[in-house]
């Protein structure tokens, strides 16, 4: 199962362990049940701190694993094989039961352990989900803080009926007490915030209390932590207020146009970014959205900068730079909100494999939408690519790549008209071909929506000068149509939205609220 250098690097983690753990696998005669068991005993022998205790007559979900500190009622729970992007998570597991602390924010850990109400969470993944591990590893922790708080992983491959039964389509799927808790990647600040009552008012409280910022970045993407390092290193202080860290790089896979860096993926950039910022005294504040920017004056008639956030806090600062970047476009059809997560979806990695042996569609001619093709098409029965120009967008070689495959299907001159369901599911998809003006239904159980972005700029629509799309107008020092306000990267008139292009973008901000705080 693991092969010499997986052992030896295990072996490593596991050195760490200071209290002994126990594994119980729960398995029967199936080829997923035997994979679990040749985890778990490669796993034991390679610790003297674990022990592991095989059960062939349990009931429930099989093929499962329990990991618990010893002599303790097991808490955190592997429905299925924790390999893929899930071995990290299991690793984990292993570490904080054996008593290695984790490396999460204090406080949040602290609000974790006081938890008093019992929270039995359940998150439904895929293992080729690159944001499931974060849930999965969010609860997991609280879990092993907290003895009211139990978290299972439940691999939708391994327990298809249960997926099917729920109407799961999209992963992770978070259950709490057995009801819908969340969908999409969430942080453990997330999770938390929405089981504990008063943490909102109180981080409420804690923001509006926050003296005043140099220099305030709104956005926690590539053009914000650019921003933020820039003016830091100027010796100022920075603050950044982001909904998440990363941003929309976190939902990006295959990353290979970084200058230097020949390939990469977006939590592994991500990641590289959130070290580089912690390296300076920025004050990085989560899981938080801007609703309004607005000039007042100070107690010495000056101009300062207040933002508000949808918690109502109120942060100030003497310059802001605004990073809020794109959020993927949505296609406005009818249909298309009442089946998000039940069939209509927009990450084809994380959720692919749910629709396996079944026909999908693709929305978008470009290179996401002609990637997505390329990937589902080893998964599923058959993927139909609608694009709405005569011709498609994505580059030569994707394109071809896509039509050597048989089980893909390219449609030109296609206009997506609506999303069909049957109440529970998406059934299909009806759209007009621009040509003829005839309407065509194709039947599909899942429609991936690879159609561009949208800039997060909304809130932003009576303050500031906006393009025709929505984006923020700035000039060549990324001044906006108000003083003092700054902006970079994809939430801007900027063209070519690419991350390093955003990065470099976030510096020529930085530079420009640094002059006008020298100016003024």
């Amino acid at each position: 199962m693991l092969d010499s250098n997986m052992k030896q690097q295990l072996g490593t983690y596991l050195q760490k362990i200071d209290n002994p753990i126990e594994l119980t696998v729960s398995i029967n005669e199936t080829p997923k049940s035997k994979e679990l068991e040749t985890l778990a005993r490669e796993i034991a022998e390679i610790s003297d701190k674990i022990s592991l205790t095989i059960k062939t007559d349990d009931v429930g979900r099989v093929p499962r694993m329990t990991v618990a500190p010893q002599g303790e009622m097991a808490r955190v729970t592997f429905a299925g094989v924790p390999m893929g992007h899930e071995f990290t998570s299991l690793i984990l597991a292993l570490l904080q039961a054996g008593g290695y602390p984790s490396k999460e924010d204090p406080a949040l850990q602290t609000q974790a352990k006081h938890l008093s109400k019992p929270l039995d969470f359940e998150v439904y993944i895929s293992l080729s989900c690159h944001n499931c591990p974060d849930v999965v590893q969010a609860i997991n922790l609280m879990a092993v803080l907290n003895p009211n708080i139990s978290a299972t992983m439940i691999d939708g491959g391994v327990f298809p009926d249960e997926v099917d039964e729920l109407g799961i389509m999209a992963v992770p799927t978070l259950l709490l007490n057995g009801q819908p808790f969340g969908n999409g990647r969430m942080t453990l600040e997330e999770i938390l915030n929405k089981v504990d009552d008063s943490a909102e008012e109180k981080q409420a409280a804690e923001l509006s209390a926050k003296a005043p910022f140099d220099v305030l970045v709104v956005g926690g993407g590539p053009a914000g932590a650019s921003a933020a390092i820039y003016t830091a290193r100027k010796g100022i202080r920075t603050g950044i207020v982001a909904d998440r860290f990363g941003g929309q790089v976190m939902d990006t896979m295959a990353i290979e146009n970084f200058i230097s860096v020949k390939a990469t993926n977006g939590p592994k950039l991500v990641a590289g970014l959130e070290e580089h910022v912690k390296e300076y005294d920025i004050d990085v504040m989560t899981n938080q959205r801007a609703v309004d920017i607005r000039d007042i004056d100070d107690e010495h008639g000056k101009k300062i900068k207040q933002v508000e956030l949808a918690n109502g806090a109120v942060l100030t600062a003497k310059s802001i730079i605004l990073a809020t970047g794109a959020r993927w476009r949505e296609m406005n059809v009818p249909g298309e909100e009442q089946y998000k997560t039940k069939g209509v979806a927009f990450c084809p990695h994380c959720d692919g494999p749910l629709f396996k042996g079944k026909p999908v569609a693709v929305i978008g001619g470009g290179n996401s939408g002609i990637e997505a093709a390329i990937d589902l098409a080893g998964i599923v029965e058959h993927v139909t690519v609608l694009e709405f120009a005569d011709t498609l967008r994505a580059d030569a070689v994707l394109v071809r790549k896509a039509e050597s495959l048989a089980n893909i299907t390219i449609i030109k001159n296609a206009m997506t008209t609506e999303v069909l369901g049957d109440g529970n599911k998406v059934v299909g998809l009806s759209y007009q071909d621009r040509k003829t003006d005839q309407n065509h239904v194709v039947d599909v159980a899942g429609i991936f929506v690879q159609i561009g972005l949208v800039p997060n700029s909304d809130f932003l629509k009576d303050t500031l000068e906006l393009s025709d799309r929505g984006e923020i107008v700035i000039d060549g020092r990324g001044q906006t149509s108000l003083a003092g306000v700054f902006a970079a990267g994809d939430v801007t008139t900027v063209p070519f939205k690419q991350i390093i292009i955003s990065m470099g973008a976030g510096a020529t901000a930085a530079l420009g609220a640094f002059d006008y705080l020298i100016r003024h």
